[in-house]
This record gives structure tokens, sequence and C-alpha cells, in this order.
């Protein structure tokens, strides 16, 4: 049986009916692709939980605790560094670590809007306004040099319990093993600040500066000389024991 063309007086009707069959059919015309979702281009990104999946994940813990650098769910660190030191640090990077920059003008890939949009997010998601509430702490970051000898022995006071005396590893009050804070391939990836922050405002959910007290409260300069003596342990080949030669 042979189809039939239709008579130019039908023709209109014809062509109205296929058209009504392609909408109904919810085909596209031969060739043309169907639509797709529209993926932004990354520096549209703005979703803090995106941005921070994307670049902080990795290295600070999917929920910004657990991860192998300082927790960021912490509301004492948090309270401690402030909006502008965490949108500083994220830009810039820390010289000499495994934190690199993120700010497109320091050869990241994040524009200074994400970058705002990382530490306001933080601040907003694992924030405390009422962290530091009744206390006067030590500042972020210490403005005079410590010295490593009343450095060793504040540790022994405040620290040794957990860390033992030499600081070469222990248990935590869970019974958790320690590892050393004087291994020299530890201490070449950590900052002093780094070192100060986790004393600060502890780790993981671990105790901060209020917790060691067994006279008071470490004071600005305690953790400043801690600080101290334990990177006076640090080496200028860690990890790479070159033979002496005479």
């Amino acid at each position: 049986m042979t189809s039939r063309c239709p008579t130019p007086r039908a023709l209109p009707l014809w062509l109205l009916a296929c058209a009504a069959a392609f909408v109904t059919a919810g085909c596209n015309p031969p060739g043309k692709p169907g639509p797709e979702p529209e993926v932004p281009r990354p520096e549209q990104i703005t979703n803090f939980a995106t941005l921070y999946s994307q670049n902080c994940a990795a290295c600070h813990g999917a929920n910004g605790r657990n991860g192998a650098a300082i927790s960021l769910a912490n509301p004492v660190y948090l309270a401690l560094a402030g909006t502008a030191n965490i949108q500083r640090i994220t830009a810039d990077g820390v010289s000499n670590t495994a934190m690199p920059p993120f700010a497109r003008s320091k050869g990241g890939m994040l524009t200074d809007n994400q970058i705002q949009l990382i530490a306001q997010g933080m601040e907003q998601t694992w924030g405390n306004s009422s962290a530091l509430a009744g206390t006067t702490p030590p500042p972020y970051a210490s403005s005079a040099p410590g010295n490593p000898a009343p450095g060793q022995h504040a540790f022994t006071t405040y620290c040794a319990q957990c860390h033992g005396a030499d600081a070469t590893g222990g248990k935590s009050p869970d019974d958790a093993p320690l590892g050393s804070l004087i291994d020299p391939a530890y201490l070449a990836l950590i900052s002093d600040q780094s070192l100060r922050s986790i004393i600060l405002a502890g780790q993981q959910g671990s105790h901060d500066w209020r917790s060691y007290q067994p006279q008071h409260p470490m004071t600005d300069q305690e953790i400043t000389d801690v600080v101290a003596w334990l990177t006076s342990h640090r080496t200028a080949t860690p990890g790479q024991p070159y033979p002496q030669h005479p």
C-alpha cells in the first residue's frame, strides 16, 4: 500500500498535525540536542558547602573535623582566629607547609568573593558567639618571641601528662595514642602559628588553653614559650639522615 501526499488544500492541516505530534511526544527536531542541566563556571560557585567540599575538606575533614589539618568546626578556634584571619590564611596560604594559597592573585583558583564566602560560611556553620564568654583569652598570634628554656618547663607542667615529659608521645585522656610532637617530619609540616592554635583551641574537640590547669589557664607567654621549645627541635633536612663526613 503506497502513501499518498496531502493535497494542497490539506497541506496546512497536515503540517499542524505534525507539529502537534512533536509537542505531544516531547521530541526535539532531528539533530538538536536535548536540554541539559546548566553547569556553573568555577568562579560562579557561591554555595559554602560546595566551596568547602571542593577546596578544604580533603585536609580539614568533610565536616570541618577529623582531617589531617586543624579542625575548623571548632567554635573556640573560630572565635580566637576571627573571620579576617581565616580569610587571609585561605587567600595567602602558609609558607613552608602543606597549606597552599587559594586566591587567584597568589596562583590559586578562587575569587576574593569566594574566599570571603568560605570564611563567613565557617563562622555561620560552626561558630558560637558564646565560645569565649567570660574569659580573656590569649591573642591568636604571639606578639613577642618565645624562650625554649621556660617553654620546656611549661610543657612539663601543662602537657607532659598526655604527651610525655619529652614530648615524644603518650596517650590522651580517652586512651588514644598520641604521636611525637618533636618529630622533625611533623615539625616540617606544621607552622608555628598552627602549633599555637592547637594549644589555644585544642584539636578534634579536645581541651583548649583553659583546660591546662595544674596552676591556672596557660598564659600568652607560656604558650609562646612552649611553641618556641617545640620548634627548637626542627631540623634542616627532616627524614633525611645524611651520613656524616669527616
